[in-house]
């Protein structure tokens, strides 16, 4: 059995996830309550991811991953899915140079195959401008889906094995995970999903096997520091275990 993973915030003892990852639900819904097109509520969804990559930084947090275009959402109307491929391509744009003076590495996670030429370039750039960043972690997964991701990790190995370059007795969950979009990465402490709905979607199904859950009845573009801020206090007042018993517990 390997050993139950241990997070650096917990590992510190800070009661402060080092990496928290978002599903931003409820753009859609936010736009048709005020009787706007859906692509005026991914363009809000937008800022509200703005203003959450700085309000994560200045409470403490260093790694927020986001779900923004899942490998379901190409069924979705063609008009609504360019949109939101136009707004990764502004996003990246706009706020490259301002994340790379702010010291953020971007990582974009998700299977590439399916990216338009002038996307898959610009995601190339921004991982590549700032590789060198620590400050912060910006991971984006776009054209991800969670099964998707573990199929293409077991695909590989099964070249490996079929080579003759890994053995069949040495696939375990290191190797698996080294071959994940994550390879290298703590996994995120902390899952937050906001409009109120219960779901995973797909989401990092590897990684959160031991990440606490925490959903919000908010829409997305609503989503404020303030948000942010209750989310973590709910994370600080449980106590994670990861399978062993509780502490004071005989």
């Amino acid at each position: 059995m390997s050993a139950a993973p241990v997070s650096t915030s917990e590992a510190s003892g800070d009661h402060t996830p080092d990496h928290i990852a978002i599903i931003m639900d409820g753009n859609g819904r936010w736009a048709k309550a005020r009787g706007l097109p859906r692509e005026a509520g991914h363009e809000r969804g937008v800022e509200a991811l703005r203003r959450t990559i700085e309000a994560a930084g200045d409470l403490g947090v260093r790694r927020l991953t986001v779900f923004s275009f899942s490998t379901e959402n190409w069924r979705r109307p063609v008009s609504e899915v360019t949109a939101l491929f136009g707004l990764l391509r502004a996003y990246v744009k706009r706020d490259l140079a301002r994340l790379k003076r702010e010291g953020v590495q971007v990582r974009i996670i998700g299977n590439r195959a399916g990216l338009p030429p002038d996307i898959a370039e610009l995601v190339k750039r921004a991982e590549e401008e700032t590789a060198h960043n620590e400050r912060f972690f910006l991971t984006i997964a776009f054209n991800y889906g969670g099964r998707e991701e573990i199929v293409r990790a077991v695909s590989s190995l099964a070249e490996d094995v079929a080579a003759g370059r890994v053995a069949p007795s040495e696939i375990n969950e290191n190797t698996i995970e080294s071959r994940l979009d994550t390879s290298g990465w703590p996994d995120p402490d902390l899952i937050i999903r906001t409009s109120g709905e219960y779901r995973i979607s797909n989401f990092l199904l590897w990684q959160i096997a031991y990440s606490e859950l925490v959903f919000v009845d908010v829409l997305w573009p609503d989503f404020t520091i303030e948000h942010l801020k209750d989310a973590l206090e709910t994370y600080a007042a449980r106590e994670r275990r990861f399978g062993a018993v509780a502490t004071g517990t005989a």
